[in-house]
């Protein structure tokens, strides 16, 4: 059965989603569902999203470079593959390093104002 519309709903083009930049060399792609936000984020050499704190359940993981988490007060220096978990409240911030970065980060409930 084909549903009117149905790729639409379905499918995110490359294209698509809401663009920012976050803090100086950090930029975002976000799109959200019902529930959550999904985003692709992209970090020039060096840059750094300062430390703050959301209501918003974090996970992510790291696509390309590499990236030094802290995350309470522990850092750890995260490699491509690896992954996150930030429960709601808890401050953290990033930091590009050596070289560009790449994440996909998931938020739950929506980052309203990232859409």
């Amino acid at each position: 059965m084909n549903e009117p519309n149905a790729a639409s709903s379905y499918f995110v083009d490359k294209d698509s989603g809401a663009r920012r930049e976050l803090f100086p060399g950090v930029s975002i792609r976000a799109f959200g569902g019902e529930s959550m936000t999904v985003s692709v984020v992209t970090f020039e050499p060096e840059s750094r999203v300062e430390k703050h704190s959301h209501p918003h359940e974090q996970m992510g993981v790291l696509v390309s470079g590499r990236l030094e988490f802290q995350i309470g007060k522990i850092v750890k220096t995260l490699e491509p593959g690896d992954g996150w978990r930030i429960p709601g409240g808890v401050e953290h911030s990033v930091t590009a390093v050596g070289g560009p970065a790449v994440a996909f980060d998931v938020f739950h409930p929506n980052r309203q104002e990232y859409l």
